[in-house]
């Protein structure tokens, strides 16, 4: 069987910090580390350069800021697993960087070997969150209406989907790209935890019927 090895982009505006990083993914034939941005704007160029399978992101950089970075790639229709690496433990940060599509959400203080486990499940299509954090986005989803954030043309796209209409019939209906609607969509599963549109369809359904 052929192991499968991930290209990662590590994003941080430490020297030190990256080096630490990638040492740690050195212990993991899986990775490869191809690029090394210090900056948000290093980055966006970096990704479209080396396009890496993982993109790990910090959040506080100088310049450009891990938010505003994950929602240029997410923009430009980036689909590499993005998981913010930071030391806040900010209930708002965790749910902005969530929001705007991140695929997992990291504390700096975990343990290696935990953290090393961790982006090799973001690595294979899991959604990860540090422990400490984890418990933020429980409550809200017991607390909040799982559709409140998506933008309005993410619910347009939604309520075509739930239609049964086809990606390009969706953006016929809507004035838009094909492609656009594909980045809505995949944006629209992040934001409502769910792995197919027919999932957030049924999930769409039930919200309307009661």
């Amino acid at each position: 069987m052929v192991m499968k090895n991930y290209r990662v982009m590590i994003v941080d505006d430490h020297p030190l910090m990256r080096r630490g990083i990638k040492q740690l993914l050195g212990l993991d034939p899986t990775f490869t580390v191809v690029a090394e941005a210090s900056s948000g704007a290093e980055a966006i160029a970096m990704t479209a350069q080396f396009t890496p399978d993982v993109i790990l992101l910090d959040l506080n950089m100088k310049g450009l800021s891990g938010l505003d970075t994950l929602k240029a790639l997410r923009d430009e229709g980036v689909d590499a697993r993005i998981i913010v690496l930071t030391v806040s433990d900010s209930r708002s940060d965790v749910y902005a960087l969530i929001d705007a599509g991140a695929d997992g959400y990291l504390l700096k203080d975990s343990e290696p070997e935990q953290l090393l486990e961790h982006i090799r499940q973001a690595a294979e299509g899991q959604n990860v969150i540090s422990d400490a954090v984890a418990d933020y986005l429980s409550s809200r989803s017991e607390q909040h209406d799982p559709f409140a954030a998506l933008t309005e043309r993410e619910l347009d796209v939604l309520q075509e989907v739930a239609r049964g209409m086809s990606n390009k019939q969706v953006a016929a209906q809507l004035h838009i790209s094909e492609e656009t609607v594909k980045v809505h969509i995949r944006n629209m599963l992040r934001k409502l935890n769910v792995r197919s549109r027919v999932a957030a369809t049924v999930m769409y359904l039930e919200a309307k019927s009661q």
